[in-house]
This record gives structure tokens, C-alpha cells and sequence, in this order.
């Protein structure tokens, strides 16, 4: 059970429409729909609760259209869960915090590292520089 629980009505009112479509309902953004991240050194969190879940050294340019990271952040609350939707078997992950839906992980990232290739939906997660700044 996530440990962050809102009602339906607090999540919309949180967050725009489309975060709120694909962290709440499940959804997906378009492939390569959104905007790049800063290429600084910094820390991705969840876009509902702000957990720390992936650092920017474990992002990869996946070409897939959907930010990509090797690796989880140490000890970050991400969580998996078995996707049969659209006919397929995939694994989902979500932020264990909050329950939201991040995206899916498969075992076919950079070989030299994991193997594995988190898909996130880049609504999904927020960037917050080292320094402080904001993004």
C-alpha cells in the first residue's frame, strides 16, 4: 500500500491533467512528446510526492521516446508490478511512496551496466538540480 494516500479530488487538483492521467489512471504519454530535461548533475523525483527515485548519471539516451535510466536511485521507493494490459506481460514500476505509475522496466538496457532500461514517462518524474536551482 503506498504510504501517501490523497482522494481522487486532492490528486486532480495537485496536478495537470495529463500528470494526473498517467500517474493516477495508468496512461502513457506519446512517444517522444516530452520536452528534454536539464543535462546537469541532479536527482529525478516523483512528480506526485517528490521521493527520490532516479539520478542523472543512470539516464541513457535509449531512443525509445521516453526518458530512459539504467538504474534506480539508492534505496529509492520504486516498486514493481506485473502489466498484462494490451495483451502483453510486462512490468510496471511505481513510486512506493505514492502509487504512482512511473512507467515500465525491461531487460534490455546497457549491457556495460544493469541490463536494464526503465521507460519512464517524463510527466512522471521532476528534475531537481544538485545546486539547487530550480529547473
Amino acid at each position: 500500500m503506498p504510504k501517501i494516500e490523497k482522494s481522487d479530488a486532492e490528486w486532480r487538483e495537485e496536478l495537470d491533467p495529463e500528470t494526473y492521467r498517467v500517474t493516477r489512471q495508468h496512461g502513457t504519454e506519446r512517444a517522444f512528446s516530452h520536452p528534454g530535461f536539464p543535462k546537469a548533475p541532479g536527482t529525478f523525483t516523483c512528480a506526485c510526492c517528490g521521493a527520490e527515485l532516479f539520478r542523472q548519471e543512470n539516464k541513457f539516451e535509449s531512443h525509445c521516446g521516453w526518458p530512459s535510466f539504467d538504474r534506480t536511485k539508492a534505496d529509492a521507493p520504486v516498486a514493481e508490478t506485473r502489466d498484462t494490459s494490451f495483451g502483453m506481460i510486462r512490468t510496471e514500476v511505481h513510486c512506493d511512496e505514492c502509487g504512482a505509475h512511473l512507467g515500465h522496466v525491461f531487460p534490455d538496457g546497457p549491457r556495460e551496466t544493469t541490463g536494464l532500461r526503465y521507460c519512464i514517462n517524463g510527466v512522471s518524474i521532476r528534475f531537481l538540480p544538485d545546486d539547487g536551482t530550480v529547473a
